[in-house]
């Protein structure tokens, strides 16, 4: 299982990152990327604690720990300083908070999240197919999400993106221990957004090649 979205409660969730990371490792995940929740309030705040945890406990598990961030209701005009701050403290994946259909995320937010270059556009919502191509265009992965709420939406989001060519990447947005999923289960989210067999793997092998194009960043 590779999963590069999930929270710690360096913003909204519930765990420590190092309990965290063993939960995660204790359920089969071979990579985990840590991306609490930023703005402009906490950036330098969680990011280099988030930096500190991957570099300690990377020594002493078989788990990969992959230091990131979540962009997160960030005003569209600011995202590209925003995703470029983030990487200058150390976030090696850095993930938009996208337009999901349970939140009042602003509109404009998914396109100047892919216009930024952000690694991951998370529960992008009713994303439309000019975005996306433009996501498939600059290399920024579509977030098919185990997250309830954020779901409602996996089906459209893997049409159009299927429909254009972009990246998908499977992830749970964890917040507490119940939301750590097991591939079994991520092949579950993955069919009932309508994907095949062939597209799950894909998924699983993007996701992995993303994790490899970062490595020697942590």
């Amino acid at each position: 299982m590779i999963d590069l979205h999930t929270h710690t409660f360096l913003s909204d969730g519930v765990l420590l990152p190092m309990e965290l990371v063993r939960r995660a490792e204790d359920r089969g995940y071979k990579y985990i990327a840590l991306t609490d929740h930023v703005d402009s309030s906490n950036l330098d705040f969680a990011i280099p604690r988030i930096v500190q945890t991957a570099l300690a406990i990377n020594r002493y598990v078989q788990i990969q720990v992959i230091p990131g961030a979540e962009l997160t209701h960030i005003p569209p005009p600011m995202f590209a300083d925003m995703t470029k701050r983030a990487r200058q403290l150390g976030a090696v994946l850095v993930v938009a908070h996208g337009e999901t259909p349970v939140e009042p995320v602003a509109p404009g937010t998914n396109l100047a999240a892919i216009e930024a270059g952000v690694d991951i556009l998370a529960h992008p919502g009713l994303i439309t197919q000019e975005e996306a191509a433009l996501a498939a265009k600059k290399g920024v992965y579509l977030e098919i999400t185990a997250r309830n709420g954020h779901s409602l939406t996996n089906g459209h989001v893997a049409r159009v993106a299927k429909a254009v060519g972009a990246g998908l990447v499977l992830n749970t947005d964890s917040h507490r221990p119940s939301d750590l999923i097991t591939l079994k289960f991520a092949r579950v989210v993955a069919l009932g957004a309508g994907l095949n067999e062939d597209d799950f793997k894909d998924m699983r092998d993007r996701a992995l090649n993303l994790v490899r194009s970062h490595l020697n960043s942590v």
